[in-house]
């Protein structure tokens, strides 16, 4: 497998190699959703220990350059029994082919942090190994974002749909540093929502 592969041309089986979040929109993709274009940096190139410039500065030149998100694909992210949530980074407005290297950077870096590492060990199967893969997307300026709960949250209910959201991007409903617009969606349509959320 090439270092860097498309989201677009993610198939099923690849998570070992673009880790869940890559694998996830590569699914997303495959089903016609809309997702930001971009392209993942495989765990290939995190177990070799050196960041493919050179093709790395080539598939943003394909993106077309521009503001982009770079974002953490771990192998061990978004489990059953473990979420991985904000446990690495993800960098926004990433510019520049030398800006984009260095992010990428960070976010390997950010695999091996005491955070990261106390919350693996505690999570993960005594052995379990985490490699990174690196998203980088096309920047999309949100008017609004959120995260989406295909089972609730608080009961594990899957018949019970949760989002939270808030206007601009979605980092600060993820980081904690707004109190979103909370939605609960079932069966008989919306259960639960904000006089006047952030979504129709």
């Amino acid at each position: 497998m090439d270092a860097v592969v498309a989201l677009d041309e993610i198939a099923a089986g690849m998570d070992g190699a673009v880790g869940g979040k890559a694998a996830g929109l590569g699914a997303v993709a495959a089903l016609g959703e809309r997702v930001p274009p971009g392209f993942c940096l495989t765990t290939r190139a995190y177990a070799a220990g050196e960041i493919p410039e050179e093709e790395l500065r080539a598939a943003y030149r394909d993106l077309g350059g521009g503001p982009v998100a770079v974002r953490s694909s771990a192998t061990a992210e978004d489990l059953p029994e473990a979420s991985f949530a904000g446990q690495q980074e993800t960098y926004l407005n990433v510019e520049g082919e030398r800006e984009l290297v260095q992010a990428v950077r960070r976010c390997w870096e950010s695999l091996e942090t005491d955070r990261a590492r106390a919350y693996r060990e505690a999570n993960l199967p005594p052995g379990a190994e985490a490699r990174m893969a690196v998203v980088v997307q096309r920047m999309v300026d949100a008017e609004t974002a959120g995260v989406l709960f295909t089972a609730d949250p608080t009961t594990g209910s899957r018949s019970r749909t949760v989002v939270d959201a808030a206007p601009g991007l979605g980092t600060a409903v993820v980081d904690g540093s707004t109190t979103p617009d909370h939605y609960v969606l079932d069966a008989d349509g919306v259960a639960e929502a904000p006089d006047d959320g952030c979504l129709s």
